[in-house]
Formats: C-alpha cells, sequence, structure tokens
C-alpha cells in the first residue's frame, strides 16, 4: 500500500478542500469546550439555610432562628438545622427577644423539614437548589458529576471501536446528535434520578465526538495542515468553546437556560453531512477503492486541479477485516506500545484536577473558569509549533517535566506565587495532551486509530471527579511518569501516518 500522502499530492495541501474540512471540523468541536466543564455551574452548590415559612415571628426571632456556625475561621448560617419553629413561634409570642431573655444555645434544633432557601447571589438556580441536593443527599451533589464523566468514559471506549469498525463519519454525527439532544432534553427532567440518567447519556457523545472529529481531520488532511488541525485547531476550538462556557454561565445564571445555551449550537452543525466526507483512508483499510477515488476526485475539482486518470491504481481491494480493542494486546510490540500510551495519558488526572480546581484563582467562579480555559490558548500553540518543528518524543517529555515539576514545587512556595505555578502546570500538562494525541494518531494504523484513541481517552478519564481531590505533589508524580514512559515510544516525526498493522510493526 503507498503513501496516501504522495498519491493525492496533486490536490495541495490548502486549497478550499481543506479549507472547508479544516474549518467545519474545528467549528464543531466549540460545543465539547462548552459541555466538558458544564457541571461546574450545573453542580454548584449556593448558599442556603433552613427555610422559614411565612409565620407570626418579629423581626429579631425570624433573623435568630438559624443557628451561627464557624467554618475555616468564618462564621456563616448553618445549613442543615434550624431551632425548633413551634419553640421560635412561642418565645416569641410571649414578647422575649433572643439572647437578651433567651439563651439560643439551650434551644433544641430541628433539621429543615420545610425545605432551603437558597442565595441567588452567584446563580439563579442550579441543578442543588432545584432538586435539593443538601444535608443528607448532599452526596448526590459530587455523585452527579461521577455520573457525567463515566459516560464521557464508556462512549469514549465504545466509539472509538465502532468508528473503527463502520466509519468516521457516522460515528462523528452519530456522537454530535447524542451530545445535543442529551444537553436538550435534560431541562425537562421531574427529578435527580432522570436528571443523572440523561446527563450520563450525554457524557456518552461528549469526547466522543471530539476524538470522532480528530481523527476524521487527520485522515483526510495531509501534511503541515494535518499537523495544524490535530493540535492547533481542534485543541483552539475545544478552547474557545471552554472561554465561552463562563461568559454564557455568567449572563444565563439559570441551570435550565445554560442548558440550552449549550445545546442550541449543535443545531447548526447538521449542514456539515453534506460538506464532510468519509475518511479516505478509512475506505481504502476497507478495500473501498472507488469511494475514495470519488471523494478525491471531488477535492480535485474544488480546488480547481487536474486529477489524473487512475489515482490509486496501486492499491488493491482489501477484505474488510473487522478490528477490535483485543488488537491492540494481541503481538508484543503493539501491546507494549499501547501500554506505554496508556501509562502517558494518566497525565490527564492533572488536567482534571487544575480545571476543576479553579476556586484558588480568583473569587468569582466565572472569572476563575475563564482563566483557567485562557491558560490553555498558549499551551495549544505550543503543542503546534513543538509538533511542526521538533521530534515528538522530545517534546513530549520536556513539557511534561515542565507541567510536573512546577507542581512540585506549589507547596513551596507563597500562596501569591503558587497560583502561578499552577497555571505554568496547566500549561505544561495541556501542552503535553495536545501533543500527544496527535502522537498516538501518528504511531497506530488506520483500522486500529479511532480504536486506541477512544480507549486512551477512556483510560485518561478514570475516576474524573475524583481526580480535584489529589494533592499537587501526587499529580505531579504522574505528569513525571508520563515523561518517563513517553522516552520509550518511537519517533515519528516526519512520517507517514501508518496505514495497515504491518507498517505500525515495522516502525
Amino acid at each position: 500500500m503507498n503513501d496516501y500522502d504522495k498519491i493525492t499530492a496533486f490536490l495541495g495541501q490548502w486549497g478550499r478542500f481543506q479549507q472547508i474540512v479544516f474549518f467545519l471540523l474545528c467549528a464543531s468541536i466549540v460545543p465539547n469546550g462548552f459541555a466538558a466543564f458544564s457541571v461546574v455551574f450545573l453542580t454548584d452548590i449556593p448558599s442556603h439555610h433552613c427555610l422559614v415559612p411565612e409565620v407570626n415571628l418579629t423581626q429579631d426571632w425570624r433573623s435568630a432562628i438559624i443557628p451561627i456556625e464557624v467554618v475555616h475561621g468564618k462564621q456563616r448560617l448553618k445549613r442543615c438545622s434550624r431551632y425548633r419553629l413551634d419553640v421560635v413561634r412561642n418565645l416569641s409570642a410571649q414578647g422575649l427577644f433572643p439572647d437578651r431573655d433567651v439563651n439560643l444555645t439551650d434551644l433544641e434544633q430541628e433539621s429543615c423539614v420545610n425545605g432551603w432557601s437558597y442565595s441567588r447571589d452567584i446563580y439563579q438556580s442550579t441543578i442543588v437548589s432545584e432538586f435539593d441536593l443538601v444535608c443528607s443527599d448532599q452526596w448526590k451533589q459530587p455523585f452527579t458529576s461521577t455520573v457525567y464523566f463515566l459516560g464521557i468514559l464508556i462512549g469514549s471506549f465504545i466509539s472509538g471501536q465502532l468508528s473503527d469498525r463502520f466509519g468516521r463519519k457516522p460515528i462523528f454525527f452519530a456522537t454530535m446528535a447524542v451530545q445535543t439532544i442529551f444537553s436538550f432534553v435534560p431541562i425537562f427532567s421531574p427529578s435527580w434520578t432522570v436528571f443523572s440518567i440523561l446527563l450520563f447519556t450525554s457524557g456518552l457523545g461528549q469526547i466522543s465526538n471530539y476524538v470522532a472529529a480528530f481523527v476524521l481531520g487527520t485522515e483526510i488532511l495531509t501534511g503541515n495542515v494535518r499537523v495544524m488541525f490535530s493540535s492547533l485547531g481542534v485543541s483552539l476550538g475545544f478552547a474557545v468553546g471552554y472561554m465561552t462556557l463562563p461568559l454564557l454561565a455568567y449572563f444565563l445564571r439559570d441551570w435550565k437556560s445554560l442548558l440550552l445555551a449549550i445545546s442550541l449550537p449543535g443545531l447548526l452543525y447538521l449542514p456539515l453531512l453534506w460538506f464532510i466526507p468519509e475518511s479516505p483512508l478509512w475506505l481504502l483499510s476497507q478495500g473501498r477503492v472507488k469511494e475514495t477515488e470519488t471523494i478525491v476526485r471531488k477535492a480535485a475539482k474544488m480546488n480547481k486541479v487536474e486529477a489524473p486518470q487512475v489515482i490509486f491504481d496501486d492499491y488493491s481491494a482489501h477484505p474488510r477485516q473487522h478490528h477490535n480493542v483485543f488488537n491492540l494486546l494481541r503481538t508484543k510490540n503493539i501491546r507494549n506500545m499501547t501500554v506505554i500510551l496508556c501509562l502517558v495519558f494518566t497525565l490527564n488526572t492533572g488536567y482534571f484536577v487544575l480545571s476543576l480546581n479553579t476556586s484558588r484563582l480568583h473569587a468569582n467562579p466565572y472569572l476563575s473558569c475563564f482563566i483557567s480555559a485562557a491558560v490553555e490558548v498558549p499551551a495549544y500553540i505550543s503543542s503546534w509549533l513543538a509538533l511542526r518543528y521538533l521530534p515528538r518524543r522530545l517534546s513530549a517529555i520536556c513539557v511534561l517535566l515542565l507541567g510536573g515539576v512546577s507542581l512540585y514545587f506549589i507547596q513551596l512556595v507563597p500562596e501569591n506565587l503558587s497560583v502561578g505555578l499552577e497555571m505554568l502546570g496547566k500549561f505544561g500538562i495541556s501542552t503535553g495532551m495536545a501533543l500527544m494525541y496527535v502522537y498516538t494518531a501518528e504511531l497506530y494504523p488506520t483500522v486500529l486509530r479511532s480504536t486506541v484513541t477512544g480507549t486512551c481517552t477512556t483510560v485518561s478519564n478514570l475516576g474524573s471527579e475524583n481526580f480535584k481531590y489529589l494533592p499537587y505533589i501526587t499529580v505531579g508524580t504522574l505528569a513525571v511518569m508520563s515523561a518517563f514512559a513517553a522516552f520509550f515510544l518511537p519517533e515519528t516525526f516526519g512520517r507517514p501516518l501508518p496505514q495497515t498493522i504491518q507498517q505500525m510493526q515495522r516502525m
């Protein structure tokens, strides 16, 4: 099987065909950035206390009925109890005053039998205030995020194999439809259980759609444009969506309005169905040479270049071979490389720690989220420059060490400097993640490319919601371990994408 890039060189790298594919696929990634961390705002816990019903109480007793507690050296109203309403009502009726006539510490307390009152200083509503996920039900708040990330994990694992089996394009649009529809439907959830099920389903299409677009564009585009797309293009598309999320959440402070704003852009991408072709490399791997020629000739017409009479004369029709995740473990070389990549992809742990823990950046959650997202822009530009001019292995090792070592020193410097180190750590890890997606696509052949990308993404998302509780030194250690593992990967700089398992094994 000859090099696809050389055979289709007559198309050029940046004609109208490539421009349409490049920009449309990059634009399709933006909703992934919206949705990836939307749970940060959807599940945030507003300040709250027991609801006091409209009964005959003096203003003094109405102000005193909620006990005071000290948390982290600061006083606040208790969130899960109040003084017994019937007792307080009797004391108020007798004309007694709290603290002067009555010692409040002697009064019996009761749970929030009438529900809760939620502050609207930051949010109009979240699912916490909608479904009362506080006090005895507070465990449901973090579990909601866990359910969402579990959907992402399972979706990534399954969609990668389906993409290698049935094609890039159908899985790309299927995951886009799942993400769009099931980001919208939860608005009508009558209960937390229904909301969680629908959120899980939305997660199935979330990162799966990102991976499908990434692989599809990587296999359609060639040369330096491929490198630009797979590093700068898709990553910046994600970052734009991520930076837009806090802006949407700021202006739409109701959780239902936010979900509506996140889901509606997906409808704009329906016309992509007619503009985005199937991956020519995947079609060739399935022996569908005539379909591939049709796509290439259409591209030549759009680019206003003349195609040869016979384009793929040296390509023989290959019998359709179906591969799955077990092919990643079948031979020693591929098994070793897969294990190494899974170890390297644990660096995504650090990405989630630093993305979910933004409260140190600023007291305002919207500004904190925006700063955390904005740091990724220079990271992705750096990844593109590294991929363009430097060997893959050296680039990955250096940026991962930068991220890991930065996190090591956070506990050793003053707080004003630690925030800078935290962002430097995220810069290194975000750069490393962008590099590793490209590196992985260049290591594996067409028949396994989506499977391995989805599998590595699954491994990187294991326990995602619990990552936020890991100490920085643990995250730094994982980044350093990833850098060490990357040392054992083969170099792919300047080499064509492998199209068969045999080509991969020779590499």
